[in-house]
């Protein structure tokens, strides 16, 4: 059982606790969390209580000390020197904290408004209609390109997340227009087409900053496939239970994000938590593992989270970029870029096929720990 006023964590002596009884009662529903919130419950389930998060009580928080770096784009067209400062201040994000916000990156205001509204329609349409686009967690069955659903790793994790996913694999084959949610299609479709945009202009200024040619990393098919996952964080009853998204590193090149401003994302850096403050119009972009694997341990990608709140709901709208995992030359082998490699600088992992990283990844779940050690040499 849990004292949640002192903090104390001692091992549950309720035989008739079956938490894979209540997993499966909570994934039945097929509500999600805003089914708990909508029904009325004014506690946190078990299934998502975070023993680790109460035992840490925020001892390693701090709101600010460091400034996460902030990277203006609006001026890498100007002349060759202001885009060798803007490279320089990629390299020394991706080297240092495996974090930036951008800004003037091209994408309107309007648009990314729109894109948090079209998260917020689809996941506050009454529960029949979202149960169209639920995934079934047969892991014999191929995920489609659209799906809804509560926590991928809900049956390995040792916590449930507070949050709810709608997910849209949007490249390289776009799912046919009618496979995507009416009240938030047209705004998908728009949004992911500009995030690819900006994501080819990014891996320019990535590959410049690795000291490499400004189509190396396109040339490597790192930015073919395309997951955008638009989540929804419900206002929480009881946040100091439980964490919206646990601590993790994402599995991609790069990850970016729209968040709203409600707040509540936290970057690990120097061995503390520090929040990544909400700035109107700007995109926030983190460094995922297999950016790390090929550049060989040069740009480094950063364990975060998401806190609970008991305000709510907060949205937010990642897309993910990397290499095809399940379709395409899936032979191909990666490891780090032979041209960063030297005598003084030798290979730190192996070569390998992105669909076995991607399986070793989600058969842990959210843990927080490093997917690459595996891949180690």
């Amino acid at each position: 059982m849990m004292n949640t006023k002192t903090g104390e964590v001692q091992a549950d002596t309720n035989h008739d606790y079956d938490r894979q009884s209540e997993l499966k009662a909570f994934d039945d529903t097929k509500a999600g969390v805003k089914g708990i919130v909508d029904s009325g419950g004014t506690k946190v389930p078990r299934i998502f209580i975070d023993h680790n998060l109460v035992l840490e009580n925020n001892s390693s928080y701090v709101k600010s000390q460091f400034n996460i770096p902030i990277i203006d784009l609006q001026v890498i067209t100007e002349d060759s020197t202001r885009r060798a400062e803007v490279i320089e201040q990629v390299q020394i994000a991706c080297e240092k904290w495996g974090f930036f916000q951008l800004l003037n990156h091209g994408i309107p205001a309007s648009v990314l408004d729109e894109m948090i509204d079209g998260i917020r329609r689809f996941h506050e349409q009454d529960t029949e209609v979202k149960k169209e686009f639920y995934y079934s967690r047969d892991t014999t069955r191929s995920l489609g390109k659209v799906s809804y659903l509560s926590n991928y790793d809900l049956y390995k994790s040792k916590a449930a997340n507070w949050r709810d996913t709608l997910g849209c694999l949007m490249a390289p084959d776009p799912p046919d227009p009618a496979e995507l949610p009416q009240v938030c299609r047209d705004i998908v479709m728009d949004y992911s087409k500009r995030v690819a945009s900006l994501g080819f202009t990014l891996f320019e200024l990535l590959s410049e900053a690795l000291g490499l040619n400004p189509s190396c990393l396109k040339e490597m098919d790192c930015a073919d496939e395309l997951l955008l996952g638009g989540h929804y964080y419900p206002k929480c009853p009881e946040p100091e239970l439980t964490m919206g998204t646990s601590n993790h590193r994402d599995n991609g090149i790069i990850t970016i994000l729209l968040q709203d401003q409600l707040g509540g994302l936290q970057v690990f850096h120097k061995n503390q938590w520090f929040d990544v403050p909400c700035i109107p119009g700007a995109l926030v972009v983190n460094v995922g593992d297999l950016l790390q694997l090929i550049s060989n341990d040069r740009f480094k990608s950063a364990n975060h989270r998401v806190l609970a709140k008991h305000e709510g709901p907060r949205i937010s709208v990642a897309c993910f970029l990397r290499m095809q995992a399940l379709t395409g030359n899936t032979s191909r082998l990666y490891g780090p870029i032979k041209e960063l490699l030297s005598e003084e600088n030798p290979p730190i992992y192996r070569d390998i096929l992105i669909k076995d990283y991607i399986t070793h990844y989600y058969s842990k779940g959210l843990q927080g720990t490093s997917s690459l050690s595996h891949f180690k040499l």
